[in-house]
């Protein structure tokens, strides 16, 4: 048997196509079902990688006893963020107002039939310890608070839909992001900085790449010390840690320790295109090797892993296993390891990657991370430190092969337009920083993709992209693709490189800009209505939308150089200028805003 889900194209909701659930898609059908059967809709958000939407699905939505409870008492409907990203900002957000905390995957919201939330959560677990809730209550409490509490839930709605339409930003003129404002953001990621193991705020920890390319830049542009050096040591920490897979390369979603040890393992395409930028821009201002191998092996298995025939990159590989065992294909027993191996290089490699160490993941496997690095080793053993690097990545090429004869985890063969675009500015930085016309052959291949595929001009109009076939784009994948033309053009101009770049601008502020105050919305204007239309500035696991537009646009306008520029820089200003309060009221949450602020006042 299976239900609405099996018709669907996204890989997340066909793993849901098999259950006792008896789910719909998005869509009028359900919407109209819930209003007409006066029912609330349960709404569920996850993605095909994420390894608690696995569990969630095992333990809850697979039972047949919970199954029942969701099908008699609501509308079921799931989503993939992936391909939803305006779903899936707006109950995150509607998620952090009702329950003062952060969201996450899977989402798990109830909403009244005409779609506000009145209860949200993320993963509830089918069975807890006295006194905690399990999914199987949590739908009980929400049927008796729906059949009873009619009057409270409006209210309550109407209380929502007053903190939703009040998080718009609103234009203050004297609200100015000056130097002291990107000082106070400093200031404030100091204050979160783990000094020792690099990295912002408790566990779980995220890279959080957009503040380290702040970081990054003050440190350049003004001198700043402090902000260069958290940003580097970072960046260290995080590559020589089990966040960074020293094998294959590419980096995994988040950690989940504070040492960077071990990940949740799902490996994102955007995160790793965005890191792979910021690590040649690392590169280039320092030139350390570590740098340059982090850059060379997440571009290789960019290439090796990711990139789809046509050109185009995939979205994603899966935490789990085919058989549900999280990280199973990264970890090590040790005894294969060390029949995979010469001699020497098990006694580098058992010390360099913390095999003598006890074993770190689930009590009885290694998860790889430099514990010693190699020149420590060369100097304890007495050995050239050039040996001792050659033994390891001798070990590392070895290793490759024996891992690669596993069965490998699920790959969300999807192609994002605005996470292909992440991947494209990357190799594009890296091709230029190393010299790597191979790069730049695959980032031309995907940008051809896109272009062929993705992109319509019939000349009466400014031009219409799409995320997926046949799918409206939103103002991430037009900022993020301009971003990856500019950065190709940088790096191998071509004559048609300006032309679509400014066809890329025009479709994006004739369909996404708020022509009365300035900004972008995250979705068209045409686009079907939602409980809340999104215009927002902070940069999450990627930069903002409105962030990376400002800076883009500034970048074309400078490129251009003549009057046809005047457009993209008022727009880049009037982006600035409609978030200013609000980044002024928490500078470290918008450093990509910062950044195009900083530009504007050279």
């Amino acid at each position: 048997m299976t239900n609405r889900l099996a018709t669907q194209q996204s890989a997340y909701l066909l793993q849901h196509a098999d259950q006792p659930v008896d789910w719909y898609p998005w869509g009028a059908e359900a919407l109209a079902l819930a209003k007409r059967l006066d029912k609330p809709i349960l709404l569920s958000i996850g993605y095909a990688a994420c390894h608690w939407c696995h569990v969630m699905a095992r333990e809850s939505f697979s039972d047949a006893t919970t199954a029942t409870l969701i099908n008699e008492g609501f509308v079921a409907i799931k989503v993939d963020r992936e391909e939803r990203p305006d779903i899936d900002a707006v109950y995150q957000m509607a998620h952090q107002l009702l329950r003062r905390s952060g969201g996450g995957w899977p989402l798990t919201s109830f909403l009244s039939p005409q779609g506000m939330p009145f209860y949200s959560g993320t993963y509830f677990p089918s069975e807890a310890p006295d006194g905690q809730a399990t999914f199987r209550h949590v739908l009980g409490s929400v049927s008796t608070v729906w059949s009873e509490q009619r009057q409270a839930l409006a209210r309550q709605d109407q209380a929502l839909r007053l903190a939703l339409a009040t998080s718009q930003p609103q234009v203050d003129d004297k609200a100015v992001l000056d130097a002291a404002v990107r000082t106070q953001a400093c200031q404030q990621l100091a204050a979160a900085f783990d000094a020792k193991h690099g990295g912002f705020g408790a566990t779980p920890k995220f890279p959080h790449p957009s503040d380290l390319a702040f970081l990054l830049h003050r440190g350049q542009d003004v001198g700043d010390d402090q902000a260069r050096d958290m940003a580097l040591h970072t960046l260290r920490k995080m590559s020589e840690g089990g966040l960074f897979d020293q094998i294959g390369g590419g980096f995994f979603r988040y950690s989940v320790d504070a040492q960077w040890r071990i990940p949740h393992f799902e490996k994102m395409l955007c995160d790793n295109g965005v890191l792979l930028a910021l690590y040649a821009d690392a590169l280039a201002l320092t030139g350390e090797p570590l740098f340059r191998r982090v850059v060379e092996d997440t571009a290789d298995w960019g290439l090796r892993e990711m990139q789809a025939t046509t050109g185009g990159f995939h979205a994603s590989l899966a935490a789990d296993d085919p058989q549900g065992r999280e990280g199973h294909f990264y970890v090590w027993e040790s005894e294969p390891l060390r029949l995979a191996l010469s001699p020497f290089e098990w006694d580098v490699c058992a010390a360099h990657w913390g095999l003598v160490d006890a074993p770190n993941f689930e009590r009885h496997t290694w998860h790889l991370h430099v514990a010693r690095s190699a020149a420590k080793l060369a100097a304890t053993l007495d050995r050239p430190a050039a040996l001792v690097q050659e033994f390891i990545a001798s070990a590392r090429d070895k290793l490759l092969i024996e891992r690669d004869k596993r069965e490998p985890p699920p790959r969300d063969a999807k192609v994002l337009t605005g996470w292909t675009a992440l991947m494209i500015t990357g190799l594009a930085r890296a091709a230029r920083v190393c010299q790597r016309p191979d790069w730049l052959k695959a980032a031309r291949a995907a940008l051809l993709f896109l272009r062929q595929t993705r992109w319509t001009d019939d000349g009466r109009t400014s031009g219409h992209l799409h995320t997926l076939p046949g799918q409206d784009a939103f103002l991430d994948d037009h900022a993020f693709l301009l971003e990856a033309v500019l950065a190709l053009h940088e790096a191998d101009p071509q004559a048609d490189d300006l032309p679509f770049a400014e066809g890329l601008a025009r479709a994006m502020l004739a369909q996404f800009e708020d022509r009365d105050l300035g900004g972008f919305f995250f979705t068209r204007h045409e686009a079907p209505a939602l409980i809340h239309r999104l215009k927002t500035a902070v940069d999450a696991a990627t930069p903002s939308g409105n962030g990376v537009a400002a800076l883009a646009l500034l970048e074309l306008s400078e490129r251009l150089g003549t009057a046809q520029a005047a457009p993209y820089r008022t727009a880049a200003e009037r982006c600035v200028r409609v978030f200013s309060a609000a980044v002024r009221a928490d500078p470290a949450s918008c450093p990509s805003l910062l950044r195009a602020a900083m530009l504007l006042n050279k």
